[in-house]
């Protein structure tokens, strides 16, 4: 009975020093580690987040880039950090639930080796046509390749990168026979759809909007479940072919066995700041529709990603490097 309550006691001790650590949290500098290179989303999100977390919580949080092999080089260096809070990583949906269908060995269990804090953003993709092919709509398109098999041609950002998954998974489900080409980059996809060296290509809306302008280049759909806001009159591809949805996000993430309370804290705090107008307004400059979770629904989303993504790279017949 003596070591009953000793144990509970301990379990007491234990919780209440955790709560205290939670409440002094942070003391000491924050390391954010974005697995990208400087410049991009993932830099704009870390530094904007960075900037207002350090004056609500007093302590600098510094982005630190490291980029390569897909992210998994910057992944790999939280998951084996210390789970104290002053580790964290800006992940995309890229490197938590593509690569483990891409490398032959991983250096991380996007599951396991990670404690999600929340779901930052989505990336919004659209469908985009060269206003040379002549279509006008995603029902339009699906007609065309129906009666031109093998002759439409989609760009992407690179071979499994959500843009060239987005383009298979039309192909599943309206039955179409479309080509993918990747490119190194989405600028240089919009760049040879507005050309009309290729008809159609899934491009970030950033790549995609500074082209619009120009007339050579129409948006037909977002690849989203639900309409983005900042082009409300655009439809989803999935009002026209049901079922349809591919996700594009970033999101912050600590290490496996980091405390709950730190956890809850570090949530909360960045829940409020994505929430503001203002950091609205930065990333929706960006394309990226602010989605603010919880760290189970952003755990679900890397869960069923996975999922979904292996599907696609099967069917996409796209081989593990």
């Amino acid at each position: 009975m003596k070591s009953l309550w000793r144990a509970a006691f301990a379990g007491i001790f234990a919780f209440a020093a955790t709560a205290a650590f939670a409440q002094d949290y942070p003391t000491r500098p924050v390391t954010v580690i974005s697995a990208q290179a400087p410049g991009g989303a993932s830099d704009t999100l870390g530094r904007l987040v960075g900037e207002r977390m350090q004056a609500a919580l007093g302590q600098p949080f510094v982005l630190d880039n490291r980029p390569g092999a897909g992210g998994n080089v910057g992944a790999a260096a939280v998951a084996r950090a210390t789970p104290d809070g002053y580790t964290l990583m800006i992940g995309t949906d890229a490197m938590m639930t593509s690569n483990v269908h891409l490398y032959k060995s991983m250096p991380f269990d996007p599951v396991k080796d990670f404690a999600p804090i929340t779901n930052a953003g989505a990336n919004i993709i659209v469908l985009a046509a060269s206003t040379q092919l002549g279509v006008n709509s995603v029902a339009e398109l699906i007609a065309y390749a129906k009666a031109n098999p093998g002759k439409v041609q989609f760009g992407s950002s690179g071979i499994a990168s959500p843009h060239h998954l987005a383009g298979e998974l039309l192909k599943q489900k309206a039955g179409i026979d479309i080509v993918h080409v990747p490119y190194r980059g989405g600028s240089l996809s919009a760049n040879d759809v507005a050309g009309g060296h290729i008809g159609t290509a899934f491009l970030s809306y950033s790549a995609a909007a500074p082209l619009l302008s120009t007339g050579r280049i129409k948006v037909l759909a977002v690849v989203e479940k639900t309409r983005y806001a900042a082009i409300p009159n655009v439809p989803t591809i999935a009002e026209t072919v049901p079922g349809f949805e591919m996700s594009s996000w970033l999101g912050f993430f600590a290490p496996h066995g980091t405390p709950a309370a730190i956890v809850k804290k570090l949530n909360a705090e960045m829940v409020r700041i994505l929430k503001e107008d203002a950091a609205k307004e930065k990333l929706g400059a960006l394309g990226l529709a602010v989605v603010a979770s919880t760290p189970e629904e952003l755990a679900a989303t890397v869960r069923d990603g996975i999922a979904v993504r292996g599907q696609l790279v099967k069917a996409a017949n796209i081989q593990p490097e």
